[in-house]
This record gives structure tokens, sequence and C-alpha cells, in this order.
């Protein structure tokens, strides 16, 4: 009998081995049902309901995406965590398998109705549907956001700006007597936290300076915590694709001022320059920031470089139509003179035709164009009283005196065309100092002005 007994206590312990260990997951079953059995999702989760809730606030920037200065916006990449402590959600971990924390459904639990003042759309976030819970009922929310922020953006400086765009995060109903806001870190841990920013991109990221501070409203106190994201655009990018061209259209433009003026290539090659650069610009509209506020200072800088452009051009027409049209009155001067020395009349004989060449002279001595020797009159006035000459020695000094009077006209034609081209050449040079003069303080001030929006 004692051994069947002594049998039967050794089978039941080896039924109690073989029997496995009730899962520890049963504990986390039955600790998520005796959290939320009597739990209202809709109630402030205090005991007392003259206690605020403190919801502790944290920020990482992660990246900026997109930078639209037409609707005045801004996308970023963030993560947001939200920390805050639920009086409802407490339990000993000894009582369940040693359970410290767990994650439970956010459509199951309070959560603290805190949005940002600056949201216009919040893009393609994932949705984060849980929240992790510990014993003491500290709850921490963290969501990864792409948000689309309302931001005053300032382009004028473009591409060397800076942007300010801040994240206001409060209550959108509570006031401060219900929920209140605090910080997670400290501000300077936060404003110097770049660890997780995406720095290969257009933007850098300088500083993200917070600060808390409450607003009165219908006798009521709402708290209130700002991020301020301080960004800096990186302008190689602008300055190479952009700048640069400009500056080498522009300086081929006053090489041009070399070319000589007689030559008709001048005018040929700023035409080329000036659609050059307007195909250019028409080419690169889309890489230029679109504002409604402000014009940016390098729409200003393209828009007079097009117009130095084209003074450039119609200062060399003018140089080169007074030069052209000066040759063209001195020319029609010559030929009706000579025509007049050349075919006189016939029927008046030599004396006539030696009295057109005087008169010519003196129209030509009165005008001051030409001055001839005063013994080419004195021998034209001498042949007044040869009469009875014989034809054939009239003829040939007819001929003689005509080629004489063409042959001085030529000389002074050229004489006067080289005054001319000294004239026009002289005044050519001046214009193109005044041009380097105008050019060299608009690119003094475009780069004083730019340098202060960079460094300010």
């Amino acid at each position: 009998m004692l051994s069947l007994i002594w049998l039967t206590l050794l089978l039941s312990a080896h039924l109690a081995e073989c029997v496995p260990e009730k899962p520890k997951r049963s504990a986390l079953n039955q600790l998520t049902r005796t959290l939320l059995r009597k739990y209202d999702c809709g109630v402030r989760p205090v005991h007392n309901w003259t206690t605020p809730t403190t919801v502790y606030i944290d920020l990482i920037l992660q990246s900026i995406l997109n930078v639209d200065g037409k609707t005045q916006s801004i996308t970023t990449s963030i993560w947001q965590r939200q920390i805050w402590t639920d009086e409802f959600l407490v339990w000993d971990p000894e009582e369940f398998d040693g359970i410290n924390e767990i994650s439970l459904s956010s459509d199951a639990i309070w959560i603290p109705d805190v949005i940002v003042s600056e949201f216009v759309d919040e893009g393609k976030s994932l949705p984060i549907p849980y929240v992790y819970v510990n014993s003491s009922g500290s709850v921490k929310y963290y969501r990864p956001m792409q948000v689309v922020l309302a931001c005053s953006l300032e382009m004028y400086a473009f591409p060397f700006d800076k942007q300010n765009c801040s994240l206001t995060f409060r209550s959108w109903l509570h006031s401060v007597k219900e929920i209140d806001l605090a910080l997670w870190r400290s501000a300077e841990a936060i404003a110097n936290d770049k660890r997780e920013f995406m720095n290969d991109g257009e933007w850098e990221l300088l500083s993200i300076p917070s600060s808390y501070w409450q607003i009165h409203q219908d006798d009521t106190d709402y708290a209130h915590i700002q991020f301020n994201v301080l960004i800096r655009r990186r302008p190689l990018l602008y300055v190479v694709g952009l700048l640069i061209p400009s500056i080498f259209l522009m300086l081929v433009d006053v090489i041009s001022f070399y070319l000589p003026l007689s030559s008709g290539t001048r005018i040929a090659f700023k035409i080329s320059i000036l659609l050059g650069y307007t195909l250019f610009r028409v080419n690169l509209t889309d890489e230029l920031p679109a504002t409604a506020v402000n014009t940016p200072l390098i729409g200003v800088f393209f828009a007079v470089c097009m117009a130095m452009l084209m003074l450039s051009l119609i200062k060399s027409i003018l140089v080169v139509k007074l030069l052209h049209h000066s040759e063209k009155e001195v020319r029609q001067m010559s030929v009706s003179a000579c025509l007049l020395d050349k075919y006189g009349s016939a029927a008046h004989g030599f004396t006539e035709s030696a009295l057109t060449s005087i008169r010519t002279l003196d129209h030509i001595n009165s005008s001051g164009d030409y001055e001839f020797e005063p013994s080419l009159e004195e021998d034209l006035l001498s042949l007044n009283e040869i009469q009875d000459a014989p034809s054939g020695l009239e003829w040939l000094l007819q001929e003689l005196v005509s080629l004489h009077l063409a042959l001085s006209q030529e000389d002074s034609e050229s004489s006067v065309q080289a005054e001319w081209l000294a004239l026009c050449s002289k005044l050519d040079c001046f214009l193109f100092r005044f041009y380097l003069l105008v050019l060299a303080s608009y690119a003094g001030t475009l780069l004083m002005l730019w340098a202060s929006w960079s460094f300010a």
C-alpha cells in the first residue's frame, strides 16, 4: 500500500513537470484588459479635476523637403514626441510577471489635443496607432510627421537668404488650468540638436531655439511652446548656374567695345549677346523663386543686366550712325562739286566753267569744310582774260583745273573723315568709361546688399 502511494506521488510530480508553464502573454492580456476595462478615453486622466495635465513636448527636425515662396509655405519632416502622465494607467509590475511597459492603441486612451498652429497640410505622414505606457502611468506618444507649414519667407536676398519658420504647439481647446505644456529637454539641447538632420540638401540647419509663453484670451490663459527653425540656403548651385553665366556675358559685352567702329561686326556681336542672354533667362525662369510679396534681388540683377546690354547696343548704334552720317555728307558734297566742274554748260564756254569752279570753291571755303590755296583762284580768274585762246588749249586747261580740284577735294575728304573718326572714337571712349562706371557702381551695390543679408 505504501509503495502504491509513492508511485502515485511520483506519477503526479512527473505529470506536473510535463505541463507547460503559463505564457507571459497571458499576463500581458490580463494587464491590458485590467487597464482598459473601465477606462474612458474622453475624460482627462486625473483623479483630481483641478490638477492640470502637463504635456512635455520635444521636436527633432529631420529634413527640409520644399520651400515655396509663392504660397509662403515650407514642407518639413519632423519627429514629434509628447509625454504626459495618465493617472488611470498605473499598475504594479510584480502582479503581472514583471511587465514594466506596454503598448496600447492610441484610440483606446486619452490623447491631448495638442496641435501646431502653422499647419497647412499634414502631407504624407505615416500613421502611428500605438503609444508606450509604463507602470508609473507615463505615456509616450512618438510620431514622425511630414507637415506643410505657413511661413513668412524672405526671398529678397536669394540665393543668400536665411529663413525663420516657427512651429507653435498649443492645446486646441483646453486652458492652462487643464493642459499645461513644457519642454521635455532643455532649450539649449534642442537648439543644438542636429544629429538627425539631413545636412546634404539645399538647406543648412543653423539652430532651433524654443520658448514657452502664455496667451491671455477671454479671461483664460493658454499655454504655447514655439520652436523657431533657422535655416540657411547653400548658394553654390545658384551662383554657378545663374550668376556666373550672367557675369561672363557682361564681361564679353564689355570686351566688345574694343571692336573697331568702322567695322560692322560690333553691332552684330552685341545683338548676338543680347539674344543669348534673353534665351538664358527664359530657360532659367523656373530656377528663380516665385513670390508675390517682393522681388528677389537676383531678379533685379537680371533685369539691370538686360538693360545694360540694351543700352550698350543703343550706344554703339548711335555712334556708328553718327560716323556714317558724316561720311555720307562729305561724299555727296565732293561728288556734286566734281560734277559741276567737269560737266558745266558748254554754251557758256570755258569762262563760265571756270567761274563755276570758282563758285564751288567759294561755297566750299565759306562752308568751312575745305580750304584750298589762293593761287588756284587767281589762276582761274586770270583765265577770264583769255578770250581768243585756241580750243585745244581751252580744253586742256579745263581738264587740268578739274583734275586739280578733284585731287584737292579728295585730300580734304580724307582729312575730314579722319577728323570725324577721331571724334567718334573719343565719344565712344567716353561712353565706354561711363558704362564701366555705372556697371561697377551697380555691381558694388549689389554685392554689399547680398553681403549684408548673408552675414546678418
